[in-house]
């Protein structure tokens, strides 16, 4: 009877694990049989590197360039307003915040990842916006903009993960290093950080990617200009709010332009990932 037991929980542990692997292989082929024969027709080069998309047009025009220096940039913006934030808060609930103090800000950070982008782009246009316009000039609809909101979006993802990485490293390791002479905070920096730094870049690749993939927020505030920003204050289109502004009237050759984009922005997803992962493991030996 046990025996039976686990083979059944068993079966039930692998079809979930091989649900969870068919359902991605499920949305690369769709999106790479959809989305790689127009790239072949239309040029990789001509899709890749085009400045100018124009869907109405005749001939239309599907450049994706400018749209992909514009994720480049919120990404970098995010990245660089939202990692050294979500790092150091994540250090400072792991081994400074008092216990009372610890009891509110867990709940708040788990909050902020409970709250939908929808919420926050609507947060960012009544608040954001206006003060970028009052202090910075531009419209307030800018590059600076999503930056900030995206910086903000995947704070709950780096410190959650951050914390827990710190956490997970034996307590041994503070202990020998302040025993050694260390203050608390060089055991903390020059000790436990290190130790953690696997888990911590984990949390930092998933919060840019969360980032690139962002698309409800960003509609609301980026400006929605497929042009290559000259400055913070530009407006700016990423791949995502491509895909979502145009998908619902597309047709034909327009939409099969909108699932090649896919294509890319799953390929740029990759890249990221790859070279993050590359230079983890390489300090890693």
């Amino acid at each position: 009877m046990k025996n039976s037991k686990e083979m059944v929980m068993k079966g039930i542990f692998f079809l979930s694990a091989c649900f969870s692997i068919v359902a991605l292989l499920l949305i690369v082929i769709f999106i790479f049989a959809n989305g790689v024969p127009f790239m072949l027709d239309y040029g990789f080069f001509n899709f890749i590197f085009g400045m100018e998309w124009t869907p109405t047009n005749a001939p239309a025009s599907y450049g994706i360039f400018p749209m992909i220096i514009g994720s480049i940039y919120v990404t970098i913006g995010a990245a660089v307003v939202g990692v050294p934030i979500g790092v150091l808060t994540a250090i400072f609930m792991a081994e400074f915040c008092p216990s009372f103090l610890y009891k509110i800000l867990k709940p708040a950070v788990n909050l902020m990842a409970a709250i939908p982008s929808i919420v926050y782009g609507f947060f960012a246009l009544q608040v954001f916006t206006p003060l970028i316009r009052q202090y910075f000039g531009g419209n307030g609809y800018s590059v600076l903009t999503a930056s900030i909101l995206l910086g903000i979006m995947i704070l709950p993802t780096v410190i959650s993960l951050s914390e827990s990485a710190l956490r997970a490293v034996p307590r041994t390791y503070y202990t020998g290093s302040v025993a050694l002479g260390a203050t608390h905070e060089r055991s903390i920096f020059r000790v436990l950080l290190p130790a953690a730094k696997s888990g911590i870049i984990s949390s930092i690749i998933l919060g840019i990617g969360r980032a690139i993939g962002e698309t409800m927020a960003v509609v609301l505030i980026a400006g929605n200009q497929a042009i290559i920003p000259d400055s913070l204050l530009s407006g700016v289109r990423t791949l995502t709010t491509n895909i979502v502004i145009e998908m619902a009237y597309a047709t034909g050759e327009h939409r099969e332009a909108l699932i090649a984009t896919a294509v890319v922005l799953f390929g740029f997803i990759l890249l990221i990932n790859s070279i993050f992962l590359y230079f983890k493991n390489k300090e890693a030996k």
